[in-house]
């Protein structure tokens, strides 16, 4: 009986330290690509840093310095650093 507490208890354990954050950090990704509108300022994965000036369902366009576009996949954007 001990042996299946133990192994309930490290399973709880395993789900709320690991599992769980993850989830949680998965869905803030999906609602920020989800909400990516034209005219902010991004970071992609790789570290361009850009405006977005076009996008669509996969694809973003990203204006970066001396007006120069690049077309990215959609999930290659790390993060939104829009200054309020």
């Amino acid at each position: 009986m001990e042996a299946i507490i133990m192994l309930v208890l490290m399973f709880a354990i395993f789900y709320f330290l690991l599992i769980r954050p993850q989830q949680k950090r998965q869905k803030q990704i999906r609602e920020m690509h989800a909400n990516l509108q034209k005219g902010d300022r991004i970071i992609t994965i790789g570290g361009l840093h850009g405006t977005i000036d076009a996008l669509d369902e996969n694809k973003i366009v990203i204006l970066v310095e001396n007006n120069q576009k690049l077309t990215f996949d959609r999930n290659s954007v790390r993060e939104v650093v829009n200054e309020d």
